[in-house]
């Protein structure tokens, strides 16, 4: 056999091994403990980045260390097929979207193979078939049923060049991102989850994910936006219907001097018919984004109504004004102005010359409000009965005066949402309703799904084509049997990967859209993805856990017991991207060095949860490494069998050299299995490897490095699998070193008859000083004190106290 280092030959090799032995399949093991490690699928954009080489090279070393602990691990992957990217790559290719997602889905899963990544394939999954998305239609027929999803009319980003909704991020200073026509805002029906049903668990149960960072626990509470206050009336004066208002801030109430509605609000619908600006402007608002951020960053405008609304306490009359940053979406569509506290309603009112009024004030001063809004809070003034309460105080007075008077009550109120599902795309999972004239919104019955995407469709950019498919929509209402439409839109692609997970464990059952198996996998034991997903999908994630529990599907509350979210890959300081010409191609690098190379490189060059920087020069440096490994291994082999080690026979080098072998068995277990510290682990071998080249050719030193080496491949096989494999049975072990056990560290070799201890004096390093390993606190301060070169910088000095460090060191303290 060549004893060159070829990677190409030496990691096919392994792979077809593992192929042909089928050694990820994993089936249920009820006398092994499961552990189940799943990284976030990607989307099968055509090529893998580097940010999917460090995601799933993180996963992989985590799944193979565990397996070396005996555990019964689950590692599948899959892909998130359905979304935009297939669309635009439709009309820029001329191909239809399926065509083109499959094509990449081929192409990529050879990657990954290539990489060595030890998945269960049997397990794979792509949301974009119908045996996988039928299940999450049968889901949503389910929660149409217990009333868990509705259809409503609410405000999109619509393209009207296009004929579609843009998602916030595809609105670019107004416009659409692909054809630069003008956006509007408009209202039209979509269906929504009672996401907000849930909301209380998720934020409690956010407590019990003591495995997850604490930043993406806090993303996902401040997301949620779990407020108390108060919701009160304001009566319109001189009509019947009143403007309902939400806000966590009572003790502001007495300074109230104008009130804002949406453009959508009927109120202002009503006063426009009268009032030809008015509908200009309330026109312009369409153009409007719907993003909280760009509400927050854009020109405050409005326009009065004319309308009046009654202070609910003093009976005032203020003004109402439709104004561009409050939607109907949110909340009730109107707000209470207060420009003296808000800084929003201040520049608003600035704008427009609308009173400012302070009615909370420092404690110990008075509130400048002529600069900008004072927002903290404070003590009343200039507030009829509640003068002198403090702003905590007046929140419960004010609270009870409205209850009292049957103007409010106090109502817990939260940031999030229902969940819109509804996209007015092509490339996504058909929503299984049927809209009938006479019976309403029907579901799907069960025997009829799912209902299928065409796949072979002409695609043109304006509008989705199942829209102007007759054969696709045109139905009859499974209920009264007339004609009928389908549901045209299709979901959120969210909703394919909030339950993906879970489908893992029972992918083969064509029966149902869970079995026992699921309960038997989950929750996954390790989660692993981006922190930019730490929001969305995770939260959506946990919510269908919960919907799928409470459908008696699974048992448990929530999906990931633990998380971690790795940093993004640089270069030259930015993150990698082909508009910036900064991307470098994993398949050349495997080309150029092999898979392990890369695998190390990804490892070692930063602790995970870090940005890591691309490094032509780091990766040379772990090539140079994997061939290090393979020439000691293989001069090590070429000489001949080892002796058997005899552990009594050794000198104190070898023993020496031996105690680092078992200290390094130790570091790497727990920088692998605990701390996910991969960089730290890789850096503790390579010093290993240095402390065995000091090993002269005698027997004995031969039995250590016989030892020393398997370890070492040991130690290597999550990161470099390809490489040790070969090693595994080169060093004449059985069996594959994928299923051989984590090494254990000999006590015995940890032991020590001497250390070494730093001596100082007055905190300045003196000398070095060795004693009996259990020598005494007496011994060891007279071996610090007699060392000579700690005589000459105490002489003519007093000796004060002696400081001993147990193992460390000893500082003496003289004047």
């Amino acid at each position: 056999m060549n004893d060159s280092y070829n990677p190409a030959e030496i990691e096919q090799r392994a792979q077809q091994r593992w192929e042909e032995d089928r050694v990820f399949e994993v089936r249920e093991d009820d006398g092994r403990e499961k552990y189940y490690c799943l990284s976030m699928f990607p989307y099968p954009s055509g090529r893998l980045h580097m940010g999917h080489v460090r995601n799933y090279t993180i996963g992989d070393v985590i799944s193979r260390y565990q397996r070396m602990q005996g555990r019964n691990v689950l590692q599948p992957m899959g892909w998130d097929a359905f979304g935009l990217p297939a669309e635009n790559a439709a009309l820029k290719n001329n191909v239809p979207p399926a065509a083109w997602t499959y094509d990449n889905i081929a192409y990529m899963r050879k990657q990954l193979k290539r990489l060595g990544f030890g998945y269960d394939w049997s397990r794979e999954i792509a949301t974009c078939h119908p045996d996988y998305y039928r299940w999450e239609q049968w889901l949503f027929t389910k929660l149409f049923e217990k009333g868990l999803v509705y259809k409503k009319t609410a405000a999109v980003n619509w393209c009207p060049n296009d004929l579609t909704v843009l998602a916030n991020e595809q609105v670019i200073d107004g416009c659409c991102w692909r054809c630069d026509t003008p956006v509007e805002r408009k209202e039209i029906p979509q269906w929504f989850m009672r996401i907000t049903d849930y909301a209380d668990e998720l934020l409690e149960d956010l407590d019990r994910l003591d495995g997850w960072p604490e930043a993406v626990r806090t993303m996902q509470r401040n997301w949620i936006g779990r407020s108390t206050g108060v919701e009160m009336s304001f009566a319109i004066d001189g009509r019947d219907e009143t403007l309902e208002i939400f806000t966590t801030r009572p003790d502001t109430l007495m300074g109230v001097t104008y009130v804002a509605v949406a453009a959508e609000h009927p109120l202002a619908r009503e006063a426009a018919q009268a009032n030809p600006q008015l509908a200009a402007f309330i026109d312009e608002c369409k153009t409007v984004q719907t993003a909280e951020a760009a509400l927050e960053t854009m020109d405050k405008r409005g326009m009065a109504t004319g309308f009046e609304a009654v202070h609910p306490v003093t009976g005032d009359k203020v003004p109402v004004w439709v104004a561009n940053f409050v939607l109907m979406g949110y909340g009730t569509g109107a707000v209470m102005a207060v420009p003296a506290h808000d800084q929003r309603d201040w520049e608003f009112a600035r704008k427009y010359g609308l009173p400012v009024r302070a009615v909370v004030h420092p404690a110990d001063g008075t509130a400048d409000v002529s600069e900008a809004a004072f927002t903290d809070k404070g003590v009343l003034r200039d507030s009829g009965p509640f003068d002198g309460l403090s702003s905590e105080q007046a929140f419960d007075a004010i609270a009870d005066y409205l209850e009292q008077h049957g103007k409010g009550r106090r109502r817990v109120n939260y940031r999030l949402r229902d969940w819109g599902v509804s996209r007015q795309r092509y490339w996504g999972a058909p929503i299984p309703i049927i809209n009938c004239p006479s019976c309403g919104e029907v579901p799907v019955p069960e025997q009829d799904l799912p209902v299928r995407l065409p796949e072979e469709v002409a695609f043109d950019g304006v509008g989705s084509p199942i829209k102007k498919m007759p054969s696709f929509y045109e139905t009859n209402c499974p209920r009264c049997g007339a004609r009928a439409e389908r549901e045209t839109d299709t979901f959120d692609t969210f909703f394919e990967s909030s339950w993906y997970y879970a489908r893992y464990a029972c992918r083969d059952n064509d029966q149902v859209m869970l079995d026992e198996r699921a309960d038997h996998w989950l929750p996954v034991d390790q989660y692993i993805g981006g922190i930019e997903h730490a929001i969305l999908h995770l939260l959506y994630a946990r919510f269908f856990n919960k919907l799928m529990r409470d459908l008696g599907l699974l048992s448990h509350d929530e999906p990931f017991t633990n998380l971690l979210t790795q940093g993004m890959v640089l270069k030259d300081g930015a993150k990698m991207s082909k508009s910036k010409g900064n991307t470098v191609d994993p398949q050349e690098m495997i080309d150029r060095y092999g898979a392990d190379t890369v695998r190390l490189f990804m490892m070692f060059a930063a602790p995970p949860e870090q940005s890591l920087e691309w490094s032509d020069a780091g990766i040379e440096g772990a090539h140079r490494f994997v061939k290090r490994l393979w020439r000691m291994a293989i001069a090590h082999i070429d000489a001949g069998p080892a002796p058997a080690l005899d552990v009594d026979a050794l000198d104190d080098e070898q023993r020496q050299v031996r105690r680092k072998l078992h200290e390094t068995i130790n570091k790497v277990g727990d920088d692998i299995g605990r701390r996910f510290t991969f960089n730290t682990a890789i850096a503790a071998v390579m010093e290993l490897m240095n402390e065995l080249g000091r090993l002269d050719r005698s027997e004995q030193s031969r039995a250590l490095m016989q030892e020393a080496l398997e370890a070492v491949v040991l130690m290597l096989s999550p990161i470099v699998p390809h490489i040790t494999h070969e090693l595994w049975q080169r060093l004449g072990k059985d069996g594959l070193v994928v299923d051989a056990a984590w090494p254990r560290a000999d006590e015995s070799a940890l032991r020590q008859d001497s250390i070494e201890l730093v001596v100082q004096v007055n905190g300045k390093l003196r000398g070095h000083v060795n004693v009996p390993a259990d020598a005494t606190r007496e011994q060891i301060e007279a071996a610090a004190l007699a060392q000579e070169n700690v005589q000459r910088n105490i002489a003519g000095k007093t000796v004060r106290k002696v400081i001993v460090v147990p193992g460390r060191l000893v500082n003496i303290v003289a004047n």
